[in-house]
Parts: structure tokens; C-alpha cells; sequence
């Protein structure tokens, strides 16, 4: 059994032998939305959402669209009261329509584009976070000639002393922010422009941190930088967004962040911080609250090893399969969602349908006895995996999305279909 299944079930409790999400068994979700599919269970993404709040009550929590982009999963956020994180116009978008208010959303990334930053202007923001001079030029002429000042925070890349997590994504050369030792002209260029409203600090420095002395220390890191964009603006900064970052484990050698340390050492840390604190993950609070439900198609050997196969793989969870950035491959939790209450004898790679050796969700899993039309879960699926999937890959049928909410399962994304097939040439 992977070692992170027996604190993970309790979330998908067992009935009658079978995974359940939200209460409802996944035989009855794959029979009503067939499978491939993702289930998100709406009850753990706001028990997510409270967990942090709990863990740090000074903190503005708001939900970054990217880790998953679904309307129904944005809305869930919305309505619980978080902001929300977009990184480009359709996001922007889809958090409007999610129900997101204009004034909590914010608006980052390193390469916007003049369209979509005029866009967000017109129809509402509550701050841009600059990354580039273009980006500063830009926006202080929209601002200028719409006669309302656009609220704006500088994206700092800080010096490699508060770098850390699973991804770096400051404290070296980087495509995010200003570096950290121009933090003062940038600055002064903004406060000398009358079409922008110098709002505050933004810094990133790293994600998938599952280490609480590198989060507490990359958030002291931005209270220092903030304090010294303060003394160059001659005034206090109004936010201070801390990025995201919170980890959520996947394998095997993880833990949970601890959620004690962050709040003790977050309650002295922001003792006398008066500027309103932002946080702004996605995979904390989505990650744990979805599945990945495949049927398997046929259990095989070859040469001594175990080969489950199913009807879906990497190109609908490339992240599953070590294909997103991973350097070392190790494997998701995965279990037999179909006889969740049988010892897991059996040891084998879990595959999926492509003509492709990459697309292989698990290379040593421990799962029951699987056959022919069991229901195979990946657990942790509820961020960075359908849509940061190549789901285009040999054309294969796009996976249904389903929200669990109150005993209630909606379709939120339909499966798709094969495309209509080509009979002859133009």
C-alpha cells in the first residue's frame, strides 16, 4: 500500500467494499458519467479552504484559478468568501462568471498582454501585479486616459537566501518579477505615475513547500522587502501577497506541511503587520479534494511484471505520470477503487491506453487483485490535472468532470467524444 493511502481514505470513505467521494460510491459515478473522470468533492475543497484560514487568521486567502480552472471548483471558492488568482483574461473570465467580485480578483503573471490587461481594466480589478516595465508603462497610460488610477503591487524576485519548494520561482534568474535589487527604482517609477496606485509587494519564491521553516521564512523575507518599499514610497504598502506554495503531499517520502508550526510562527511574524496579508494557493486547496477515476481494460504480464491497464492515462494526469517537471519518477497514491477493503497483494504498473512507455500512472503500485472493469483512483488529483494535461495526445476521448456536493453529483464538464473521423482527403 502506498504510505500515504492510510491518512488519505478516510477523505473517500469505504462502502461496501468501494471508494466513495462525497459519499457516493464511484461505481455509481463511472456507470451515470462513464470513465474516464474527475471527482471533486466540494465538502474538502471548504474544509481546505477553513484549515487555513484556521492556520492563519491574518491572511486574505485567495484561490488561484490555474491549479483548477473548472467554474463549478472557482465558484465553490467564491462563495465560501475567498478572492481569486488569475494568470491571464480567460481566467479572469471564468472568475467573473464563477461569481467572483472585480475587487477580489488579482491579476499575475510574467508576459500579459496589452488585451488582456486592457481588459481587466475596464471591466474591474481589485490589483495587477507588475512584472515587467511594459506592463508599468502600459498600465499607467490606461490608467491616465480613464481618469481612475489602476492598483498595481510589484512581483519581486527575491535574492536566493528564501528561495525553496519543489519548483523554484525566485532567487534566481527568472522570467517572474523584478529582481529584488531594483526593488527601489521600480518602485519611484510607479509613484511618479499618476495613472497607477502603488498598492503593495508580491513575492513567490517557491512552490509545493511541505516544510513549514522555509514557508515562515520566505513570508518574513516579504515582510522585509515590503517594510523597504514602504520607506522608498514614503507610505504604507496596503498588501502584502505572500504567493502560494503550500505543498500537499504525493509520495511515498512526503508529510504535510505542518499546519501547527505555520500558525504559531505566522502569529509572531505578522505581530504589528498592518498592510492586508494575502495568500493565494491553489493545489493546497484543491489538490486533496479530487480523484482520477479510470476503468481498467485488461490485466497483463510481461516477462514477470504486472501490467494494469486503462482506458485513460498521461493525457488526461500528466502529472501522475512524472511528465510535469518531475526529475525523479515516483508514484501518486493509487488504489483499487472497486475493492478498497482487500489487502493490496499485488504489485504492478498502472498504464494507460497511448502507444507511449511515458504513459504509466504508477511503475510499482501495491493494489487488490485487480481485473477487467475494476475502478482504479489516483488520489491528490484535484489540482494541475486535467487542464495542465496534454489531453489532445493520439486523440483519445476527453474525461467527464464531476462536483460532489451534499450527497448531490453534478456534471461540470461533459466527456467529450472521438472526433468525427476523416474518410477522405480534401
Amino acid at each position: 500500500m502506498h504510505p500515504l493511502l492510510p491518512s488519505l481514505l478516510p477523505h473517500f470513505p469505504r462502502r461496501d467494499g468501494e471508494l466513495t467521494v462525497g459519499g457516493i460510491p464511484v461505481s455509481r459515478l463511472a456507470r451515470e458519467f462513464g470513465t474516464p473522470l474527475y471527482a471533486y468533492d466540494a465538502g474538502i475543497l471548504r474544509a481546505r479552504l477553513d484549515l487555513l484560514r484556521a492556520a492563519v487568521p491574518k491572511a486574505d486567502v485567495y484561490y488561484s484559478v490555474k491549479a483548477n480552472p473548472n467554474p463549478a471548483v472557482v465558484s465553490v471558492f467564491a462563495k465560501a468568501g475567498a478572492g481569486l488568482e488569475v494568470a491571464s483574461a480567460a481566467e479572469y473570465l471564468r472568475a467573473r462568471a464563477a461569481g467572483g467580485a472585480p475587487e477580489r480578483i488579482l491579476f499575475a503573471g510574467p508576459g500579459k498582454g496589452e488585451e488582456e490587461l486592457r481588459l481587466v481594466v475596464e471591466r474591474g480589478i481589485g490589483e495587477i501585479h507588475v512584472e515587467s516595465r511594459e506592463e508599468i508603462s502600459f498600465l499607467s497610460k490606461l490608467g491616465g486616459s480613464g481618469g481612475r488610477p489602476v492598483p498595481v503591487s510589484v512581483r519581486v524576485n527575491p535574492k536566493a537566501d528564501v528561495s525553496g519548494g519543489a519548483m523554484r520561482m525566485g532567487g534566481q534568474p527568472a522570467a517572474f518579477g523584478f529582481d529584488e535589487e531594483i526593488l527601489d527604482e521600480v518602485v519611484r517609477d510607479i509613484c511618479a505615475r499618476p495613472g497607477l496606485s502603488f498598492e503593495g509587494i508580491h513575492i513567490f519564491a517557491g512552490t509545493q513547500i511541505l516544510d513549514a521553516k522555509v514557508l515562515l521564512a520566505q513570508w518574513a523575507r516579504a515582510i522585509e522587502v515590503a517594510r523597504r518599499a514602504e520607506a522608498v514610497a514614503g507610505r504604507p504598502v496596503k498588501t502584502i501577497d505572500l504567493g502560494g506554495g503550500l505543498g500537499v503531499p504525493y509520495f511515498g517520502n512526503e508529510g504535510e506541511l505542518d499546519l501547527a508550526a505555520v500558525k504559531a510562527g505566522a502569529a509572531e511574524l505578522f505581530r504589528g503587520v498592518d498592510a492586508r496579508v494575502i495568500l493565494e494557493p491553489g493545489r493546497f486547496l484543491a489538490g486533496p479534494a479530487g480523484i482520477y477515476l479510470a476503468r481498467t481494460r485488461t490485466v497483463k504480464e510481461s516477462r514477470g511484471k504486472t501490467f494494469v491497464v486503462l482506458d485513460g492515462g498521461m493525457n488526461h494526469h500528466l502529472a501522475a505520470s512524472g511528465n510535469l517537471g518531475q526529475v525523479i519518477k515516483r508514484d501518486y497514491p493509487v488504489v483499487n477503487a472497486s475493492r478498497v477493503g482487500e489487502a493490496a497483494s499485488q504489485s504492478a504498473a498502472v498504464v494507460g491506453p497511448l502507444c507511449t512507455p511515458l504513459d504509466t500512472l504508477a511503475r510499482d503500485a501495491s493494489l487488490a487483485p485487480t481485473r477487467a472493469g475494476d475502478l482504479v483512483a489516483v488520489l491528490q488529483s484535484g489540482a494541475y490535472g486535467l487542464s495542465a494535461s496534454p489531453v489532445g495526445f493520439l486523440s483519445h476521448p476527453m474525461p467527464a468532470e464531476v462536483l460532489v456536493d451534499g450527497g448531490r453529483a453534478t456534471l461540470i464538464r461533459p466527456r467529450g467524444t472521438f472526433e468525427k473521423p476523416i474518410t477522405e482527403l480534401p
